[in-house]
């Protein structure tokens, strides 16, 4: 059986050599469906597949075991599609190494091409069309869906890795997406992102997770997640306005400074503020926040109360019960200021997800969402190898300030 498919294999030299001269002038590929080489691609896959069904019967001889037959089966590659005869033995003990039983897609490739395009925010309709156009390959939505599920436990275990014991500086918020629940109705899903800068100032995703809503007692879980995972302690944590969002780090870090974002403080007071006034208030408001330190900006806030409280005493109380945490930022340097006074570096972390995001309209399911931002977070911490601007100057005032809390620098 094995001679005789051997001997049906004709292979003229000088023809594939004339036709693949003619593919690599026109920039045609050599392996795809019409490649010069395609036939002896496949007559190598399908002697090897030969190959190895004989050393398999060679190796089992105290199985009573012969050939039995060939089956066939569509096989995509980087490549292009090819249909390969696979041998068959009795018993179907047989498991082969090159193409794996089951196994429709070879090259590793192809499966990362895919899922690196899933990553870009591609749909998978997108997908199929791009890889029938590169390679040749129909390759179905329920195949495609199969390979980006592949991402699972990767997203799994990078969810539960263990995190360095310190962190400088945190910034926590979320964002919000539609997904679809198990009933098949559309619903909205709170997507929580911590970001941390370590020791080295190198910035690091520390966790995404999924929830039904916003609120305190979820954060408090994810807090808690970090600690499990490692954290032992956090220097400063920048969050926004959320009500008992401060209780909750504290809950698990007692000791960590909290500066909530004044971009938000701002955007919650413009809503009480009337139109007319909004320009005149900002420019009060500037001045608090542009302060050089704390006391001035205490003398800009009096000064704000005694100007608009009778006209907008909500946004002045407002101000007066968030200040302890408002006002945290002052004890630091300009550096460190511009870096903890308002949620922007997760922000500019969140912007970056959204691109990738923005096309889909709902999510099919919660591992849907984490497959996708999982990827691009990925992609995103690949570019984030060099410290902060002035992170030298930076740890060591931190390392001064936080005494006793971080490793030692030398």
């Amino acid at each position: 059986m094995k001679a005789k498919k051997e001997r049906s294999f004709e292979f003229d030299y000088e023809a594939v050599k004339d036709k693949a001269l003619e593919q690599l002038r026109s920039g045609k590929p050599l392996l795809g469906k019409e490649g010069a080489l395609a036939p002896l691609f496949k007559s190598f896959l399908e002697a090897a597949l030969e190959a190895e069904l004989e050393n398999h019967l060679q190796d089992n001889t105290e199985e009573v075991n012969r050939r039995n037959g060939h089956g066939s089966k569509l096989l995509r590659t980087s490549e292009g599609a090819m249909d390969l005869s696979t041998p068959r033995d009795r018993s179907g003990s047989f498991e082969p190494e090159i193409v794996k039983k089951r196994q429709t897609i070879l090259a590793d490739n192809l499966e990362h091409k895919i899922i690196g395009l899933y990553g870009l925010g591609m749909s998978l309709r997108d997908i199929s069309a791009h890889i029938k156009e590169m390679y040749d390959s129909d390759i179905s939505h329920t195949v495609l869906s199969e390979i980006t599920d592949r991402v699972i436990p990767a997203v799994k275990l990078w969810q539960s890795q263990g995190l360095e014991s310190v962190y400088t500086i945190v910034w926590l918020d979320a964002m919000f997406y539609k997904v679809k629940d198990e009933s098949g109705h559309i619903v909205t899903r709170c997507l929580y992102n911590v970001l941390g800068i370590d020791m080295e100032g190198r910035k690091q995703i520390l966790g995404i997770y999924v929830s039904e809503s916003e609120g305190a007692k979820f954060w408090l879980s994810v807090l808690t997640d970090l600690q499990q995972r490692g954290v032992r302690d956090i220097l400063i944590a920048c969050i926004d306005n959320l009500g008992g969002f401060e209780e909750a780090i504290n809950s698990i870090y007692p000791k960590t400074e909290v500066q909530s974002c004044i971009v938000h403080q701002i955007r919650n007071t413009i809503k009480y503020v009337a139109s007319k006034d909004s320009k005149e208030v900002m420019r009060d408001i500037k001045k608090i926040y542009r302060a050089p330190t704390k006391e001035a900006a205490e003398k800009h806030l009096d000064d704000l109360e005694e100007k608009w409280n009778k006209k907008y005493p909500v946004v002045i109380r407002s101000w007066r019960n968030n200040w302890h945490k408002l006002s945290t930022f002052f004890k630091y340097s300009e550096d460190i200021r511009r870096l903890i006074y308002t949620t922007n570096t997760i922000e500019g972390y969140h912007r970056q997800i959204r691109k990738v995001t923005k096309t889909k309209g709902a999510f099919t399911n919660d591992m849907a969402l984490l497959k996708l931002v999982y990827l691009a977070t990925q992609r995103i911490m690949e570019r984030w190898t060099q410290p902060l601007q002035n992170w030298s100057l930076t740890i060591q005032q931190l390392s001064i300030m936080f005494e006793g809390r971080m490793p030692a620098l030398f």
